[in-house]
């Protein structure tokens, strides 16, 4: 009998039952809290100073050091937590706060996010990591993702695969993210600065009250983990 065929097939039905699975989880979990909607305005104010190479630069140094962010937390993320003690339910606090203040920003004075002409490329160079980078692309929610993916990576058959099965859904959505914001002056093009500036105040509106959810959410759940539920 020749086995072969079935020496071909066990590899890939191997991949498709244990890592695809894994893989449009983490991406299609990851790009939703992301949002490339929310990080656009944010993106447009500060590159619209720049040219067509220097918004491109932008967005991927935006989106690289998120990426880099995203495989050091998945590596690290779990040991850096129990060394310094800090809970998840702290991580949502803080950075609900940060994501709260930054869409009254929005909101207010999306104008005031790009800077003025002569710090316009210090502002931008700036922007790629705070807060393009950190906390838009990767605050608590890809903070928490990462993490329950992490923990279902450890309680895999084979840990090898789920490990590069989520690490390549982080690279798909960092890319992803990559090619909206790189359109992102045609979309500008086509909504006009009314359009933009109606758009941004608008998402303003929700990432600040998504910053308040996620704060609130924090802060019940640091009730619950120092025995508030022991009230009961």
């Amino acid at each position: 009998m020749d086995l072969r065929p079935l020496v071909r097939v066990r590899p890939f039905s191997f991949f498709g039952a244990r890592v695809m699975p894994l893989f449009l989880a983490t991406f299609t979990t990851l790009l939703a809290i992301i949002n490339p909607f929310e990080a656009l305005p944010v993106y447009l104010g500060f590159a619209q100073r720049l040219d067509d190479k220097g918004r491109r630069s932008l967005a991927f140094r935006s989106c690289l050091y998120a990426l880099m962010l995203m495989f050091f937390f998945l590596i690290f993320g779990t040991l850096l937590l129990k060394v310094f003690g800090v809970p998840m339910p702290m991580v949502r606090i803080a950075g609900g706060i940060i994501l709260t203040r930054l869409g009254f920003q929005l909101f207010s004075a999306p104008s005031s996010l790009g800077g003025g002409d002569a710090t316009a490329g210090d502002a931008s160079s700036d922007a790629a990591f705070v807060p393009l980078a950190m906390p838009i692309m990767f605050g608590p929610g890809a903070m928490a993702t990462i993490l329950g993916m992490t923990s279902q990576v450890k309680n895999s058959a084979s840990e090898l695969a789920g490990l590069i099965a989520v690490s390549a859904a982080l690279v798909a959505t960092m890319a992803t993210t990559y090619l909206f914001l790189a359109g992102g002056k045609e979309l500008q093009r086509r909504l006009g600065p009314r359009g933009i500036d109606a758009a941004t105040r608008i998402v303003g509106f929700f990432v600040a009250a998504m910053g308040i959810g996620m704060a609130f959410d924090g802060i019940i759940e640091a009730l619950q983990l120092h025995g508030m539920t022991n009230l009961h």
